[in-house]
């Protein structure tokens, strides 16, 4: 292939030739009122109108049964400052963690949905659950996003300041990077 050599990989494992991808933080709620939070890095936008935002969850996860079961989520975008903070949500159970304790997170009040902010993030999409459907081992939930918000110092008219808001990246495994504070523009 264009004279350079190649590797296969296990169909199993090309997501990772897709990665890096975005890391956030999705918190959700369950009927009591527990938070939880979940760390993931499947996740896209899938509609401009109506706006809508997909999560991948494996069944398996705490959050997966919260979110069939009040219909709502909030996807929350982490920096480089709570790395370690992500990395635990990710890495633990809500089932017997309190990961917002645990990972010295703070809960705020959403706008619009029940499930909290997390205050430490830099922007919040507050969604209720429009669809849902399974694919293979996961489920991916398409959350309606109510309301949207950014902290003002680290957005701009034409998006992140990436000085300021320095976002997670997972690589794979335990890998993570940030994104160069550069922006390319191609010659036309």
């Amino acid at each position: 292939m264009n004279g350079k050599e190649v590797v296969g990989i296990s169909p199993s494992n090309a997501f990772r030739l897709i990665h890096p991808m975005h890391t956030v933080l999705v918190s959700c709620i369950d009927r009591n009122g527990k938070p939880n939070i979940i760390t993931l890095a499947w996740a896209m936008p899938t509609s401009i109108s109506p706006p809508l935002v997909a999560v991948s969850i494996a069944p398996r996860r705490h959050s997966h049964s919260l979110i069939q079961e009040t219909k709502e989520f909030v996807v929350n975008i982490p920096t480089m400052e709570i790395l370690d903070a992500t990395f635990y949500c990710g890495r633990v159970s809500g089932r017997i963690h309190d990961k917002f304790k645990d990972a010295g997170l703070t809960p705020l009040p959403a706008r619009k949905v029940k499930s909290p902010i997390i205050k430490e993030c830099i922007a919040h999409l507050e969604c209720m659950l429009h669809s849902q459907f399974q694919t293979g081992d996961h489920t991916i939930f398409v959350g309606e996003i109510l309301e949207a918000y950014v902290n003002k110092e680290c957005f701009t008219s034409a998006g992140y300041d990436l000085e300021k808001a320095r976002m997670i990246f997972h690589l794979g495994g335990d890998d993570f990077a940030t994104l160069q504070p550069k922006i390319f523009k191609p010659k036309l």
